[in-house]
């Protein structure tokens, strides 16, 4: 068992038991990866209803704007137009232009038709799977399958009803808008995608586990098979062989020079997983050590929810003449057993993001004069402090980000904390007194209503925060917290959550602090989220803030 922290079981029993647990200090020192270099591990998949939604949306639009252009376009095809001669036979020209178009009400049968068609017809050919993963000719020519079919429905049900000819140029026009406009949206969203891969958004960090003569291979695998911009490795943690093993082997391995940089033994991996951003780790087995420190990664991958890949070393370092490796769907190419952590849904964890992007930039232009009100207060009360707080803290799997807040406090409140120590009313790595003395006057008032955290919207527009989601942690405060406090890094933070809505002025005790935060990760749905902010409003209107 790791000598960092006791056992991920005892963690459990302990957090359930509600007593407290103190194993001494880390023994590795916290390393924070530098910003830069961190992949952010995104999820590049958009859920079918979203994209299907937005298919309707462009759908209704072209039908709009086909039933409005419809006069125009039939003039085109006249001598003399732009389109002259380019219509195709099952569009015959009429002798002259017709002086009337059918009102609207009388062609909306064929969006009803054709809407549907498209949808099914996109499903069947692939078209709400993963963009990234097609070309962007197939994303062109599975447009023009779908429209064509629906088109062509719909232009069947206009002969059967003995429709007019204007309503055929209706149906032609509708037909280039709509092909045209699915076309630019699909190739557009994939463009955004492409640019987002290549800036490393969707790449995840990989950490290795083993010893070097399989550490070695799997880099050359990842260089020869894998993408940067998908997979990118962080770094490996040495598994110690017994001493038992040849002289021969344990020489081999001590001369291999590993090209990515070892961040100490497997017993630090549940501090790494924590102070470096890790989405996945890769335990290569070997056959000439021992498995006590597999079950370790075992219980530390289980506990803080990173996917698992066990790959044994005897199947990457032999050697095969005939045989070869079959793969399916795997992107690593790896003969691999996979644990994974329970799938959140999908089209729940897009539609939280696509909810926290609204609000969040909804409620940033309609505070917008609230912002400034605050603002101008703030010089006016306290003209030497700046309007705004910089808050150094960390979030998503150990990720470090630089969030926002009205100040509230004096200048010299850092200094003025080390006075405060003995005065603190939390159990904890967290400081906070009922009468904060550093507290300004105007900085009382906006914490009472919580107006202090408005500026966090950015943050949540920015996509390093939720709306609902655990506090972030201020690196000072996490070099303090225990393994299993640890935990609450496996979600996005938020601005609000369970522990403000429960009372946090009568919280006293960090660890309560975080079980319920722990409580909000295992407990998640998007109606709970809606639940929360919704007590939250309460709670900010009532003024029962810090």
């Amino acid at each position: 068992m790791s000598k960092i922290a006791p056992s991920i079981a005892a963690i459990r029993l302990d957090a359930a038991a509600g007593t407290d647990l103190h194993p001494g200090p880390s023994l590795a020192t916290p390393r924070l990866a530098p910003a830069a270099s961190v992949a952010s591990g995104d999820n590049d998949r958009i859920p079918r209803i979203f994209l299907g939604a937005a298919d309707l949306v462009v759908l209704a639009f072209a039908f709009l704007a086909a039933n409005a252009l419809a006069p125009a376009v039939q003039r085109s095809f006249f001598p003399g137009g732009l389109l002259y001669g380019m219509l195709p036979a099952i569009f015959p020209v009429p002798p002259a232009p017709t002086p009337e178009f059918p009102p609207l009400s009388e062609v909306v049968w064929l969006f009803l038709a054709t809407a549907p068609a498209t949808l099914v017809v996109t499903e069947l050919v692939g078209g709400y799977e993963r963009l990234l993963g097609r070309p962007a000719l197939r994303l062109v020519t599975d447009v023009m399958l779908s429209q064509t079919i629906a088109v062509s429905f719909g232009a069947l049900i206009g002969f059967a009803l003995r429709l007019s000819s204007s309503s055929r140029v209706v149906i032609f026009t509708y037909g280039m808008l709509s092909a045209s406009g699915l076309i630019a949206h699909r190739v557009a969203v994939w463009h955004y995608q492409k640019r987002r891969l290549a800036r490393g958004v969707y790449a995840k960090n990989v950490l290795l586990i083993g010893q070097p003569r399989g550490v070695e291979w799997m880099i050359k695998h990842f260089r020869q098979h894998v993408s940067d911009s998908e997979f990118r490795l962080t770094g490996w943690l040495s598994v110690h062989g017994e001493r038992t093993h040849a002289p021969e082997r344990r020489r081999d391995d001590a001369l291999r020079d590993i090209p990515i940089e070892r961040l100490g033994p497997v017993e630090d991996l549940g501090e790494l997983l924590i102070h470096r951003p890790v989405h996945e780790v890769i335990a290569i087995q070997s056959s000439v050590v021992g498995r006590d420190w597999l079950r370790l990664v075992m219980e530390h991958c289980d506990y803080f929810r990173i996917r698992l890949r066990i790959v044994p070393e005897a199947l990457l370092v032999g050697n095969l003449s005939d045989l070869r490796f079959s793969f399916r769907a795997d992107p690593l190419r790896l003969p691999e057993i996979v644990l994974t952590p329970p799938l959140l849904d999908v089209d729940a964890l897009f539609a939280k993001r696509f909810i926290d992007m609204v609000v969040s930039a909804t409620l940033l232009v309609l505070l917008a004069p609230l912002f400034l009100l605050i603002a101008a207060a703030i010089k006016i009360t306290t003209p030497h402090l700046p309007v705004f707080y910089a808050w150094h803290v960390i979030g998503f799997s150990g990720r470090p980000f630089t969030g926002y807040k009205f100040t509230t406090m004096v200048a010299d409140a850092d200094e003025q904390k080390r006075h405060l120590l003995d005065r603190n009313e939390m159990q904890g790595p967290v400081f906070k007194i009922k009468d904060d003395p550093r507290i300004t006057p105007l900085g009382r008032f906006l914490r009472t209503f919580s107006l202090n955290e408005l500026p966090q919207l950015w943050s949540v527009l920015k996509g390093d925060m939720s709306l609902v989601g655990p506090r972030p942690a201020g690196p000072h405060e996490l070099v303090r917290y225990e393994l299993w406090h640890k935990r609450k890094l496996c979600v996005k933070p938020g601005v609000t959550c369970l522990w403000q809505v429960s009372g946090r002025n009568r919280i006293t005790s960090f660890d309560d602090w975080v079980r319920l935060d722990l409580e909000y990760i295992d407990r998640w749905s998007l109606w709970l989220d809606m639940r929360i902010l919704a007590r939250t409003v309460w709670a900010v209107v009532s003024g029962s803030g810090s």
